[in-house]
């Protein structure tokens, strides 16, 4: 009975999806603790393109497709339309996020701290 509860403490504690108000993102969380810089997130490595955006605040939740499938990123607000190309840092990804402000649960979204459009 014991380890029944333990598990489903644990457990519980994947369903806030959320992080805390005023949460550091995973750049500042890395340059407090001075953790080296990856190159990668300053080039953009990642390309995709937009299938629909919902702006929610300080984010916009953008849903693309790129050869990996298709798939949600939460950037920091910005205009973003159906067809644009992108290009993104990597990010952290948090599964069963559940957005209070549009009542709905992504099945999984990648934060990310940069998306630039590169449509030409």
């Amino acid at each position: 009975m014991k380890s029944f509860i333990f598990v489903t403490l644990l457990l519980s504690g994947f369903a806030v999806a959320a992080p805390p108000p005023g949460h550091p993102t995973v750049e500042q969380a890395a340059e407090t603790m001075q953790l080296p810089r990856n190159p990668d997130l300053d080039h953009l490595p990642n390309r995709a393109t937009v299938l629909q955006s919902i702006l929610s605040n300080d984010y916009v939740y953008i849903e693309v497709l790129n050869e990996g499938g298709q798939f949600w990123l939460a950037a920091p607000a910005d205009e973003f339309q159906k067809g644009d190309a992108i290009r993104y840092s990597n990010g952290t990804l948090m599964q069963n996020f559940f957005s209070k402000k549009h009542q709905r649960t992504f099945d999984a979204v990648w934060f990310v701290s940069k998306v630039e459009v590169i449509n030409e």
